[in-house]
C-alpha cells in the first residue's frame, strides 16, 4: 500500500474566504472516495492547532504505486484539483510512501 500525505498553505485571504476554501477543498477531496479505483482512505484535515505552518493536509491510501499515479490523473480528481485546489493554495509539499 500507497501513503500519499500533502501539506498545502493557502493564498492571502481573509478568514471568511479560507474556511469556506478550505470547506470546498475538503469536501471536494473526500468525495472521491469510492470513486476512483486503488483509492482506499482519504481524509482532509483543516482545523490545524495554531502555530502550525500548513492550512490544509490531505492524507490518503492507495492499494498501490500504479493506483496512485492513476489517480493523479483521474478525471474526477483533476477536477477537483483545478476548480478547488490549484486557484487557492501558495504552497505544497507532498510525501509518498509505502506501508
Amino acid at each position: 500500500m500507497v501513503k500519499h500525505v500533502i501539506l498545502w498553505t493557502l493564498k492571502e485571504l481573509s478568514e471568511e474566504e479560507k474556511k469556506s476554501v478550505k470547506a470546498g477543498i475538503k469536501k471536494g477531496l473526500e468525495n472521491l472516495k469510492g470513486r476512483i479505483p486503488g483509492l482506499l482512505e482519504i481524509k482532509v484535515v483543516t482545523n490545524g492547532l495554531p502555530g502550525s505552518t500548513a492550512d490544509v493536509m490531505l492524507d490518503s491510501l492507495f492499494e498501490s504505486y500504479e493506483a496512485l499515479k492513476a489517480y493523479s490523473t483521474h478525471p474526477e480528481h483533476v477536477a477537483v484539483a483545478d476548480e478547488k485546489v490549484r486557484p487557492f493554495t501558495a504552497v505544497r509539499f507532498c510525501l509518498d510512501f509505502e506501508t
